[in-house]
């Protein structure tokens, strides 16, 4: 159990919680993020409202019919490890927001670290869905992304795009603008999404996704370089055709935070109350040695991720603003980021 906290409210369950103070943010390496939650809503042969764990595409054809693995397979070639797919009841009519109002709760019992719808959702769904983020990473503790796309049509104009990544501002968001070319089948962003969804998930989180190649022939729309510049303002994920391959133009989450950042902060948030529930909480005592070992095991935490090119400048200590006393520790955590080498500025003197 974790989440943050309010010093006017302290959390009632037993836990080991951090709070992310924005100017003391940063980011750290803690193993592979590779599960992409994925509801699925044509199957065949799989049991209705079940979920299933997917690391292959020939297990999806297996289970759900060669007609609906696209998703699926878009998001293992994106590089996910797993795909964590919610076979959705099947109802009369068009989806309703009651469908998409029970496949956020059901997701919101399992742990993944993308998630993505598998095609075009209402704009009202969408912004519940970032909602629905955000009030994860604020209310219970579990942190993850999610990718968002729109419609073909919508691909067409970069400014409609734009204004999706403006609605849904967050530092957990990813929307897509970009539709691509694959071999004389055009996807939309929303289609498209679960690449970008299983990149993300399949990279390492201290490496970035931008330039990184794509699978595609092509964009459906090329932008110009002032449209780049623009869609990049507003936090919106681009792809690119260089003359050569479609790639990433830079890895931005929605709120213009590199998405690197974020899923690193997601590794501290996720990994450290983890470690504390198996090893520390409940069987340290709350003196000068519990609280000593503690620090101690964080420390080391942090120290092997340094090694990765993470973070550097480690501290790890009491918080001098809160008296640890009881059954309460309250740690200061501060560290310094290490980005990605992404703006390389030549001066040439002749």
């Amino acid at each position: 159990m974790g989440g943050t906290w309010d010093q006017i409210s302290l959390p009632v369950r037993p836990g080991l919680y951090i709070n992310f103070v924005e100017a003391a943010a940063a980011q750290i390496k803690g193993g592979a993020r590779g599960t992409v939650g994925l509801p699925l809503f044509q199957y065949a042969g799989a049991e209705a409202g079940k979920f299933y764990t997917i690391e292959k595409e020939v297990e999806a054809v297996e289970l759900f019919g060669a007609d609906a693995v696209d998703p699926v397979r878009l998001v293992l070639q994106g590089g996910a490890k797993e795909v964590l797919v919610y076979t959705v009841p099947a109802g009369t009519g068009a989806v309703t927001s009651a469908t998409y109002t029970t496949i956020r709760d059901v997701f919101g019992s399992r742990q993944f670290n993308v998630f993505v719808y598998p095609d075009e959702v209402p704009a009202d769904e969408q912004k519940a869905t970032q909602l629905w983020c955000k009030d994860n990473r604020e209310n219970e503790g579990k942190h993850f992304i999610a990718v968002f796309g729109g419609s073909a049509a919508d691909d067409l104009d970069p400014a409609i795009g734009n204004q999706r990544s403006v609605d849904l501002a967050d530092d957990y968001a990813v929307n897509l603008i970009s539709g691509v070319d694959l071999g004389g089948s055009v996807y939309s962003s929303a289609r498209y999404a679960p690449y970008i969804a299983g990149l993300i998930a399949g990279t390492g989180i201290n490496k970035s996704i931008t330039y990184t190649p794509v699978r595609g022939n092509d964009v459906a729309k090329r932008l110009k370089n002032s449209e780049i510049n623009i869609a990049l303002q507003k936090g919106s994920l681009v792809l690119v055709h260089d003359g050569e391959k479609v790639k990433v133009e830079q890895g931005l989450v929605t709120s213009k935070k590199k998405i690197r950042a974020m899923r690193a902060r997601q590794a501290i948030s996720t990994d450290i109350p983890k470690a504390a529930a198996e090893s520390y909480i409940g069987k340290l005592d709350n003196n000068a040695d519990g609280q000593a070992a503690l620090i101690s095991a964080v420390k080391a935490y942090l120290e092997r991720l340094e090694l990765n090119n993470v973070l550097t400048d480690i501290v790890v200590t009491l918080d001098p603003d809160h008296k640890s006393e009881g059954d309460t520790v309250f740690l200061l955590i501060g560290f310094t980021e290490i980005d990605s080498m992404e703006r390389i500025l030549l001066t040439i003197k002749v």
